[in-house]
């Protein structure tokens, strides 16, 4: 909420207020709900922006009486509207006539708004993709020639805007980024991607083309089913998974490229980019496994499936489907009913285990360090291997994992 009442004239008007941002005129008033629970609401004081320093944060602020002039420091004309039950809409840039042509634009000058913030060029590409509109020209001219000005801004802002970005429904907006410059600023490993060929009968576009519709295969078909997280760790892994094939490059003397091994390369490039972006522990290390096993297709057997639910971990392995469903849909037509069978059964068999309960853990087995102890062995390493022996015996028939049959063969 906006308001001409100054930051202390709010914190007397409410019984509990947090200064949340005082000093930029942002006071949380904490006001019971319905469930008589404490909830916040951000009140900032109109204000105009002082000079921008460092293409990010204004120098001082300003507060204004004035509603425009709080409304002429926003960045894109949607964001620029405001209401009332008493005035109605205020809308002084035309937001509600861009939304209705699903356009971005910015407020006023978009260069100017562009050099105040230069995170808003990334957050026009993010509104694109989360709303689905296009970018106007003056605007996008504008992200285009100050595209180099994200280098001033954190690591952390910049991936807060892509992780959107890429969770949204349209992450082929992406392409725009790259023809626009700016994934050469913040992710040029995406450029070398959008430079290889494959030129090879599994595939139909060039390694960041393929990247890209891999990404809208699963946006389209299965987005809507993952929580949150889950949704992020498929669609950085959906967008890394390839990023070695650069790398991993040979060509034939027919002039056919191949690129074994790029799994592993691809899955140490994704840690890299993901440390740099500063992206959290857990999204590191998830998407880095999937994107190193994204490629990996045992036969079609129980004890395989068992064997790679224990090697890749169980709740990490069922999120492979999603990710090699959209690889296989984002190929060319050659074998992809085969490919898409294979998925189908492995799928089945996963289901299959989990019904059953089949043990592909150490956690699950039978027997534990402690039985081992009781039976002579010391701890150490020695009882660890002995427990992966016995796992080995458990994930090739499920059937032998008791306590009896496993003790009898100590």
């Amino acid at each position: 909420m906006t308001t001409n009442a100054k930051p202390l004239q709010v914190k007397k008007l409410f019984r509990r207020t947090i200064d949340t941002g005082i000093k930029h005129g942002t006071v949380t008033v904490m006001m019971n709900d319905e469930n008589h629970e404490y909830k916040g609401y951000e009140v900032t004081t109109y204000r105009i922006d002082g000079e921008y320093e460092d293409a990010r944060h204004p120098k001082d602020v300003t507060f204004t009486e004035n509603l425009r002039e709080d409304l002429e420091r926003r960045d894109f004309t949607i964001n620029a509207m405001a209401y009332n039950e008493d005035t109605g809409l205020v809308d002084e840039y035309g937001g509600e006539d861009d939304l209705r042509k699903r356009i971005i634009r910015a407020v006023g000058d978009p260069y100017e708004r562009f050099s105040e913030d230069a995170l808003r060029i990334l957050r026009a590409y993010r509104f694109a993709a989360q709303l689905g509109f296009g970018i106007d020209t003056e605007t996008e001219a504008a992200a285009v020639r100050l595209r180099d000005n994200l280098k001033k801004i954190s690591a952390e802002r910049i991936q807060t805007e892509l992780t959107k970005l890429l969770c949204s429904p349209h992450p082929d907006v992406i392409l725009d980024m790259y023809r626009a410059g700016i994934t050469s600023v913040i992710m040029p490993e995406f450029d070398i991607c959008m430079e290889t060929d494959q030129k090879n009968k599994h595939h139909l576009y060039n390694v960041g083309e393929h990247t890209v519709r891999a990404l809208m295969v699963n946006a389209e078909f299965s987005g809507v089913e993952f929580e949150p997280d889950t949704l992020k760790y498929i669609r950085y892994a959906l967008l890394f998974h390839d990023f070695g094939k650069p790398e991993a490059m040979t060509e034939d003397e027919d002039g056919r490229r191949h690129f074994k091994g790029h799994a592993v390369i691809s899955e140490r490039i994704s840690k890299d980019i993901m440390k740099r972006l500063k992206l959290d522990n857990d999204t590191i290390n998830t998407v880095s496994v999937l994107v190193r096993w994204h490629d990996y297709r045992p036969e079609a057997t129980d004890k395989n499936v068992r064997r790679a639910m224990n090697k890749i971990g169980p709740d990490v392995y069922k999120l492979l489907f999603p990710i090699r469903i959209a690889d296989t849909l984002a190929q060319s037509m050659y074998k992809r009913q085969e490919k898409l069978d294979y998925e189908k059964e492995i799928m089945r068999l996963y289901a299959k285990i989990v019904e059953e309960g089949d043990a592909v853990t150490l956690k699950e087995l039978a027997v534990t360090g402690g039985d081992l102890i009781e039976h002579g062995y010391d701890p150490g390493p020695e009882l660890g291997e002995k427990l992966k022996e016995l796992l080995e015996l458990v994930l090739e028939d499920p059937k032998c994992n008791t306590k009896e049959y496993l003790l009898s063969k100590i």
